[in-house]
């Protein structure tokens, strides 16, 4: 028989999964191509989405700290 070669995600959270999937984009292509980074103040593109990625998984309605649940 052949070796198992599929992913086992068992076990872990879905953010954590769903970081995982975007690391196996190229982020930093796409940043490059659309000079996403070029005007930044606080975030580069690439917290950016983590953060409002985790927003979205933790329900909140707002980033202000008495808006989540």
């Amino acid at each position: 028989m052949g070796k198992v070669t599929e992913i086992k995600l068992v076990g872990q959270p879905i953010f954590k999964q769903i970081m995982k999937l975007v690391d196996k984009v190229d982020i930093q292509g796409l940043i490059m191509k659309h000079e996403s980074d070029y005007y930044y103040k606080s975030f580069k593109m690439r917290t950016q989405l983590f953060t409002m990625l985790f927003g979205i998984f933790s329900r909140c309605d707002s980033m202000w700290k008495s808006q989540c649940p």
